[in-house]
């Protein structure tokens, strides 16, 4: 007598489960998020649910379940595999671990599948790798690798969206490396919903996941994003899985940057660079000589910062256009930069530097597509909104940066130091930074003047 499956609802934002249905969920208290995930019988097939002790080889899987100290816990490092993309390892954190689980995702022509591609068909050259494509038809991939001109004669290509099957024949090609496109695409027969529902993602990303831990795979799964730009799929899938990286980049713009979201093997704060050509994604060495590709005449308002992204610095360009305001409520827009954050210092721009914008349109953009997450632009975002605001140009070869307090103080910035050195070496003769960040030994060619308050900073630059 064939048993009847059971029912329970889980949570998309925090993936909690309850027997039945609710408007709010009691763990994280979103409304509408409880998506109802139908419990198939229990796997029977012992060749998909168990793999064999000869593929295990993952040290660092689940464990014996011995009890150790923490002092005799063995402290060498993971083994990594370079990817052969200098930025992709910098933002995995030197390369893959083997048995890690990582998830990419971005928007659609993003360009995901082509460095998977590119990575995979360069790593297939030194080790055993394999490409699950789900999405697109073995020619489709065929015809992009001919097109990029890569070495297609080592790697294995498998078109297939079961994920029990997929499995059981990465079991008998013992891949080192696989790349999963995309989690969306992958079911499980055993859950009785479509492929892409939270049951359907959810389960299937565990599979795989189990799969990599206990084989010693590096896996890469792919996975889409929603409207707002988030990883599409339910929240208990970032909790499952070791890294997750987005590539990001406009329509309009040849340049991709990568970003870890999450990353238990490194940093968190590390950014890579591409550009996309017509031999696939192309690594850029020097991020910054990209972003500051500058008019010829500066106008009004265009300041360059130094922000910190992972271990190295990033000279980027701060774009600031002040203009009246027909609104009753004027505007504040900011592209690059938190716009709360925006707000509160053109608030401190009153108070503590004297000079008043709120009937004035205030917009901020940080040139490249950039995202500036650290706090190290605020003094070059002040400088440039009074310099439009004051139809004032600043010297090209000027840089600025440091934090700025509610009292109007100039706070340090971690690696002060570094960041006046790649100003140098880009051409730059004269910063401005916070008094505690002044040089230790001097930088020939660089005028370095440390101020400690909003006022002096102004005054610095005459703008009062």
């Amino acid at each position: 007598m064939a048993k009847k499956s059971k029912t329970a609802f889980v949570c998309n934002e925090c993936g909690a489960d309850y027997t039945k249905w609710a408007g709010q969920c009691n763990a994280c208290g979103a409304w509408n998020s409880l998506s109802e995930v139908r419990l198939g019988p229990a796997h029977t097939d012992s060749r998909a649910a168990n793999f064999t002790d000869a593929q295990a080889g993952y040290a660092g899987a689940a464990g014996q379940g011995k009890v150790q100290k923490l002092s005799e816990i063995d402290l060498s490092e993971l083994p990594r595999i370079p990817t052969n993309a200098s930025e992709l390892d910098r933002v995995l954190g030197g390369g893959l671990v083997p048995g890690s689980v990582v998830l990419i995702g971005g928007h659609p022509g993003a360009g995901k599948s082509t460095v998977l591609l590119q990575t995979l068909c360069h790593l297939s050259q030194k080790l055993p790798a394999l490409y699950v494509t789900g999405e697109e038809s073995l020619q489709q991939v065929a015809m992009r690798a001919k097109r990029l001109g890569l070495p297609a004669d080592h790697l294995q290509m498998l078109s297939e969206t079961n994920v029990e099957q997929i499995c059981l024949t990465a079991g008998e090609v013992k891949p080192k490396v696989m790349v999963v496109d995309s989690i969306q695409v992958m079911h499980m027969a055993e859950v009785q919903s479509a492929p892409g529902s939270v049951a359907q993602v959810r389960e299937s990303a565990a599979y795989l996941t189990r799969f990599a831990k206990q084989t010693g795979t590096a896996l890469i799964l792919v996975g889409h994003v929603t409207k707002d730009g988030t990883l599409a799929g339910p929240k208990v899938l970032e909790h499952i899985i070791d890294c997750s990286i987005m590539l990001e980049g406009t329509h309009d713009s040849r340049f991709r940057t990568l970003r870890a979201h999450k990353n238990r093997f490194g940093a968190v704060n590390e950014l890579g660079v591409f550009a996309m050509t017509e031999q696939g994604l192309k690594e850029v060495s020097n991020p910054s000589a990209i972003f500051l590709q500058r008019a010829d005449e500066i106008a009004a308002g265009s300041v360059v910062t130094s922000v910190w992204e992972g271990t190295r610095p990033l000279l980027v360009e701060l774009q600031a256009l002040v203009d009246d305001s027909s609104l009753g409520n004027p505007r504040r827009v900011a592209v690059g930069l938190d716009q709360n954050r925006l707000n509160m210092l053109l608030a401190v721009l009153h108070r503590h530097g004297g000079v008043l914008v709120g009937d004035q349109d205030v917009f901020i953009n940080v040139v490249g597509g950039v995202k500036v997450m650290e706090t190290s632009a605020d003094l070059t975002l002040l400088m440039a909104v009074v310099s439009s605001f004051r139809n004032r140009t600043l010297d090209r070869d000027l840089m600025i940066f440091g934090e700025v307090g509610l009292a109007g103080e100039i706070r340090p910035v971690p690696s002060g130091q570094e960041r006046l050195r790649e100003a140098a070496k880009h051409g730059f003769r004269k910063a401005i930074v916070p008094a505690a960040n002044r040089l230790k030994t001097d930088i020939e060619g660089m005028q370095v003047i440390p101020v400690k308050s909003l006022s002096e900073a102004l005054d610095a630059l005459d703008m009062r």
